[in-house]
């Protein structure tokens, strides 16, 4: 089945991806050391030298370094000598890959390096998310994402659309799949534990880790050189909901929806989702907004409860989708990356291979 006509100036896809093994922790490996290996191994696979890369963007956080300019180091990593064209968002890395893709949509670049990384190791991640509350009313509470998330899902609970054992299938069936991904950090049966925060147990809880990803984008006849069958990029779009949860129906994400709608995911079915869903209640969220049945496969990778580095599990469902199509698993998948709380904001992205 052919591909629809493109909804953009330029065609783009997704050649090359990478990821690092992510780990509880890497006290051993600074943030540097911990990227540099992802970026080699993600030029190597189209052969492309540093120089050779149009635009480079990063995605990252200061708040988990804990100084400010921190991504300016990673760039070590990256050689910006001689001088590179470069750009850097305070998001998930999926957010970067956007910009990147608008970069290359105008016509000043037709390659991307597009990687973000995450050690959430060294201190509280569930403390330094509350950093990004409403600062009059929410941040003064301390409120962490795991009490956020039980909110979450306790809507869910209470308005019939889930349980307690339904969200346990959901952790079972992601670390049962992250058996066959060898960067995954949590793999095969792991026990359901005790609460985190009622009604979600350790299970329904993502891990927290360090870990790094990478892609390279590339456009037209550039891509179909550089890679076999690329991952095209045919939609893409991202929106915000309100910043107060008072304001928001947990049980809903609105957002998720209208991206979707303004990607094409409901253009033709698809037959792979890689879910941003660091909670096990968020995946029926966002199953509920892109229409997905259970002909999806639905995180065949495991997903952020298997590995979530902050600021690269988005990434990452978008690198790990293009994989699919690259190597003929799929042929029209939906990438999904969220930041905020309770899915506040919400990235949606479509990738189609060409006809095999």
């Amino acid at each position: 089945m052919p591909r629809p006509t493109a909804r953009y100036a330029r065609e783009v896809a997704v050649v090359a991806f990478a990821q690092s093994d992510h780990l509880r922790r890497t006290d051993e490996l600074s943030e540097v050391e911990m990227v540099m290996p992802v970026l080699h191994q993600v030029l190597e696979q189209t052969g492309l030298k540093a120089g050779e890369i149009g635009f480079t963007c990063s995605g990252s956080s200061d708040y988990l370094a804990g100084r400010a300019f921190s991504f300016t180091m990673t760039l070590d990593g990256v050689g910006a000598w001689p001088p590179i064209s470069e750009s850097h968002v305070e998001m998930d890395g999926a957010w970067a890959l956007y910009e990147a893709w608008v970069k290359i949509q105008t016509g000043e670049a037709d390659t991307a390096l597009v990687y973000a990384y995450g050690k959430t190791s060294p201190g509280s991640v569930r403390d330094v998310l509350t950093r990004q509350l409403d600062p009059y009313y929410l941040a003064p509470l301390w409120p962490d994402a795991v009490a956020l998330a039980a909110l979450q899902a306790q809507a869910l609970i209470d308005a019939g659309e889930s349980d307690e054992d339904a969200l346990a299938a959901i952790g079972a069936r992601s670390r049962a799949a992250a058996a066959q991904n060898p960067h995954a950090q949590l793999r095969g049966a792991v026990p359901q534990g005790d609460y985190q925060v009622r009604p979600l147990r350790t299970g329904d809880c993502p891990p927290v880790g360090d870990g790094a990803a990478a892609v390279v984008l590339a456009a037209g006849d550039t891509a179909r050189r550089l890679c076999a069958r690329p991952a095209w990029i045919t939609g893409i779009d991202h929106r915000i909901e309100a910043h107060g949860l008072g304001l928001r129906d947990l049980t809903d994400s609105p957002s998720t929806r209208i991206a979707a709608g303004h990607a094409g995911v409901f253009d033709a079915p698809v037959d792979t989702a890689e879910l941003h869903a660091p909670f096990s209640s968020q995946e029926v969220v966002l199953r509920k907004a892109l229409g997905l049945g259970e002909a999806v496969t639905v995180n065949p990778s495991g997903g952020a409860l298997a590995a979530n580095p902050v600021m690269a599990a988005g990434l990452i469902r978008i690198g790990e989708a293009a994989a699919r199509i690259h190597r003929g698993a799929s042929d029209r998948a939906v990438a999904h990356a969220t930041s905020g709380p309770c899915l506040q904001q919400n990235l949606v992205a479509v990738l189609e291979g060409d006809p095999v």
